[in-house]
């Protein structure tokens, strides 16, 4: 497990649930369904491709510090467009950069057009403590002659 690793590791070992909604949607049923999947953002589809994302940031950016009513507020006027995408061959240090150097939290993967899943941050966070952990032992298992 390295930087270097590509993130279809990652998907393999966490799977490929997306969370989506549709943008004619209320924000008030997107929290709701961010809250029973416990996500933290939606894919916003139609007709199989994505429009946007919404996140928690969103909500709380663009409704509750705006004064708006979840109920009353659609998710295709709170959600964020276009959406950055990576694919299957990106790997976890590239990811980590076009996080960082877009200030967002999750990044839909997709290969050619069909979508295959969604990275978040933690899961890239949780990759790179993973490895590093593995990197510990094997060093650990050098100097003391252990096997591992």
């Amino acid at each position: 497990m390295q930087l270097s690793e590509s993130i279809s590791a990652i998907l393999k070992q966490k799977g490929g649930l997306v969370c989506s909604i549709f943008p004619t949607s209320s924000v008030y049923d997107a929290i709701a369904m961010m809250a029973e999947k416990q996500v933290g953002a939606l894919l916003v589809v139609v007709e199989g491709k994505i429009v946007g994302i919404i996140s928690e940031r969103d909500y709380a950016r663009k409704v509750i510090l705006k004064g708006r009513s979840s109920k009353d507020t659609s998710v295709s006027e709170i959600m964020s467009s276009p959406v950055i995408a990576v694919s299957p061959e990106h790997t976890v240090g590239e990811c980590m950069k076009i996080i960082t150097d877009h200030r967002i939290r999750h990044l839909p993967v997709l290969d050619q057009e069909r979508l295959v899943g969604v990275i978040s941050i933690g899961d890239l966070v949780n990759w790179i403590i993973s490895s590093q952990n593995e990197t510990i032992r094997h060093l650990e298992a050098y100097i003391t002659g252990t096997p591992t």
